[in-house]
C-alpha cells in the first residue's frame, strides 16, 4: 500500500511538471475559476494574446497595483507574509500578500476560496513555474488568465469590454483602471469607474511612474517569454 501510493503521488508530480512544461508555450485550455464561471452563467469572455500583442502600459499598472516586488522576489514576499503574520490576519487578508506569481499558480492549477491546505499547494506551483516558466511568461499568463469583471477574463477581453480596444492599444488611464479593480474584479466597477477605481487608478498611474527604469522590470516588460 505504500508502494502504491509513493507511486502514485510520483505520477501526479510528474504529470504537473510536464503540464507546465506544456503551458511554457501553450496557454491552458480552461482553468477550474473559468469553468466555474462559465458553468454558474456568469459567463467566459476570454481572448488569449502573446505578450508581444500587450500595451506595456497594463503590464506596468498590474505591478504597480499588485506586485511591485515581482522583478526582485522568486516568487514570494516574505516581507508582505510576515506583516500579516504578525498583524494576526492570515488567510482573512484578501490579497497583498500573494504576489503575481502566487496568483498565476491559484488562477491557472487551482480553485478560489481560502484554506491552508490550497495555500501550500499554491507555494509548490508557485515555485515550479518561477522556476520553469520564468518572470516574462509568468506575467503573459497572468495578463491572460486573471479575471478582470464577472465573467471577464484576461487584458484581451477587458480592453474590448470596457474601451472597445485591443490590449495592444489600451493606454495608461485605462490601464490603471483595470489593475485598480484587481482586488476586488467581480464588485468593482471599470467603466465608468466606481469611486474606489477612480481614487486608486491616480495611484496606480503615480506608482506607475515611480517604478519605470527600475532595471529588472524593464528587462521582464521589454522582453518576450522564451
Amino acid at each position: 500500500m505504500f508502494k502504491l501510493i509513493r507511486r502514485l503521488i510520483s505520477l501526479i508530480i510528474i504529470g504537473h511538471i510536464l503540464y507546465i512544461f506544456l503551458l511554457k508555450v501553450v496557454f491552458p485550455p480552461i482553468t477550474i475559476t473559468q469553468f466555474n464561471s462559465w458553468r454558474s452563467g456568469e459567463g467566459l469572455q476570454r481572448t488569449y494574446v502573446s505578450m508581444d500583442k500587450i500595451n506595456s502600459s497594463i503590464k506596468w499598472a498590474v505591478i504597480a497595483a499588485e506586485d511591485q516586488k515581482y522583478g526582485s522576489h522568486n516568487g514570494f514576499d516574505f516581507d508582505a507574509i510576515k506583516d500579516i503574520w504578525i498583524s494576526g490576519e492570515g488567510l482573512a487578508k484578501k490579497r497583498g500578500g500573494s504576489t503575481i506569481s502566487q496568483q498565476v499558480a491559484k488562477n491557472v492549477f487551482l480553485w478560489q476560496g481560502k484554506s491552508w491546505l490550497r495555500k501550500g499547494i499554491e507555494a509548490y506551483f508557485t515555485w515550479l513555474i518561477e522556476l520553469i516558466w520564468g518572470k516574462e511568461r509568468i506575467l503573459e499568463i497572468y495578463l491572460n488568465v486573471i479575471e478582470m469583471g464577472p465573467g471577464i477574463y484576461g487584458i484581451e477581453a477587458a480592453s474590448q469590454n470596457y474601451f472597445n480596444k485591443s490590449a495592444e492599444s489600451i493606454g495608461n488611464q485605462e490601464s490603471a483602471r483595470i489593475a485598480a479593480s484587481l482586488s476586488n474584479p467581480k464588485d468593482l466597477k471599470v467603466q465608468p469607474p466606481s469611486p474606489f477605481v477612480q481614487k486608486r487608478s491616480q495611484w496606480v498611474l503615480k506608482q506607475m511612474q515611480q517604478l519605470k527604469g527600475t532595471p529588472e522590470l524593464e528587462a521582464i516588460i521589454q522582453s518576450k517569454p522564451q
